[in-house]
């Protein structure tokens, strides 16, 4: 009986686990003080914004979004990025594989005085997740996503993984 009762805790702790979401993810890492825009939001023809992507370089030759351009972050430079936007009203929209390293970019963007700046909810997994395009260094449209790190790409459902 005390083995039984045990499989099934672990069996019901395990499944609990299995069950988080991108969004539960977020909770838990960030401070959500950035709004975040879904990529079906981002992907509306009368939304216009600069794309931020705060992912490595390595990511970012894999998979970006059309038009993004890259800021990184274990080298974000603040003023490197003032330099691109010179428009504090512009809306901007801060990316990376799921949305907790854009937060803390899009936090300093926030510091600086930018107005509009938004965290895409779920990051590049999600629009991928979503069916929108990708695209590589080459400005191809790839189905590879960079997938950040074997925990990480649990999040990634659609597109190929990759790690280099």
């Amino acid at each position: 009986m005390k083995n039984s009762l045990l499989i099934i805790f672990s069996i019901v702790n395990l499944f609990s686990f299995s069950q988080e979401t991108i969004a539960d993810v977020l909770k838990k890492y960030n401070k959500e003080s950035i709004p975040y825009i879904t990529a079906n939001e981002l992907a509306t023809p009368r939304v216009e914004a600069v794309l931020l992507d705060a992912r490595e370089i390595e990511e970012y030759k894999v998979s970006h979004l059309k038009n993004a351009i890259h800021v990184g972050y274990d080298n974000f430079s603040l003023i490197e990025t003032k330099k691109i936007l010179s428009d504090n009203d512009a809306m901007i929209v801060v990316y990376c594989s799921i949305g907790v390293r854009s937060e803390d970019i899009a936090e300093k963007l926030k510091k600086e005085g930018h107005k509009n700046v938004y965290n895409l909810f779920g990051g590049i997994f999600e629009w991928k997740n979503n069916n929108f395009t990708v695209y590589n260094s080459k400005e191809e449209a790839t189905e590879n996503v960079h997938a950040f790190s074997k925990d990480w790409s649990k999040w990634l459902l659609k597109g190929k993984k990759v790690y280099d």
